[in-house]
């Protein structure tokens, strides 16, 4: 498809978001958005203050068995594929950018390999646009340096959904409860980042009883659910020995921060 001016990137990057996820619709393309602009279409709590924020760049999660569309779609709609990158990275991750707006879209292949490794190649269907809220809610908590945006945007997604069993619009605790017992390292991670998640509700005009309950009811399933041999000899070991990776940051040069 070539790509004309009523294909370019737009310069609202929510606007964009939506855009490029209708496509991907369209095309029957197995993408969904997965950051803070995906909290913003989930939350409407993350649409206004205190939590509203600025967003910048796009993120997305991608299925390899169909990479070849991926990339067809992001060409389609006004992206120039970085050559270099994505032939030595793109079994794992894509990059496209804007040269209109001076962004970029990040795409992982099958997985979030960022302080821990996310595997969501089987988290991809449905029509909704973004991850669930409990991927989210697990990219956002992944992140062993959490930064403010990272917590603001975990308060919003617990804020606006509850703690169920399933991905209709909740938070799967039995989705996670699983995850989280069969990988020590990622169990971790997320504790420590639920303290600084209460911590920050705290300080924050937000109703942090309703962040506290969720999190309580959230890490009750959790602790309850059986642990693998693995992660039981991972505990034993503790902090002692390094569970996480601090991943470098792909950025071109003509981005804003």
């Amino acid at each position: 498809m070539p790509v004309t001016g009523t294909n370019l990137p737009v310069a609202d990057v929510i606007a964009e978001a939506e855009r490029i996820s209708a496509a991907a619709r369209a095309g029957k393309v197995p993408v969904k958005l997965v950051g803070g602009a995906a909290v913003n279409l989930h939350s409407r709590s993350a649409r206004q203050a205190p939590l509203k924020r600025k967003y910048g760049d796009l993120d997305f999660v991608a299925s390899s068995r169909q990479q070849a569309s991926v990339q067809k779609l992001f060409e389609s709609l006004g992206y120039e594929g970085d050559r270099r990158f994505n032939t030595l990275n793109g079994h794992q991750r894509l990059l496209y950018l804007d040269g209109v707006n001076g962004r970029q879209i990040d795409i992982f292949i099958d997985r979030m390999k960022m302080c821990h490794v996310i595997e969501l190649a089987d988290r991809l269907g449905g029509d909704d646009a973004c991850l669930t809220p409990a991927d989210l809610l697990l990219s956002k908590l992944q992140v062993f340096e959490v930064n403010m945006k990272d917590l603001v945007d975990s308060i919003a997604l617990l804020l606006d959904h509850p703690i169920a069993d399933h991905d209709d619009d909740a938070v799967n605790a039995a989705y996670l409860a699983q995850l989280l017992s069969q990988d020590w390292g990622l169990y971790r991670t997320l504790q420590l980042n639920t303290a600084r998640v209460r911590d920050a509700a705290k300080e924050l005009p937000v109703p942090a009883d309703t962040v506290n309950q969720r999190l309580d009811q959230l890490w009750e399933r959790v602790d309850a659910h059986p642990k693998s041999l693995k992660w039981r000899l991972r505990a034993k070991v503790g902090d002692r020995m390094s569970w996480y990776e601090l991943p470098e940051e792909v950025r071109q040069p003509y981005q804003a921060e």
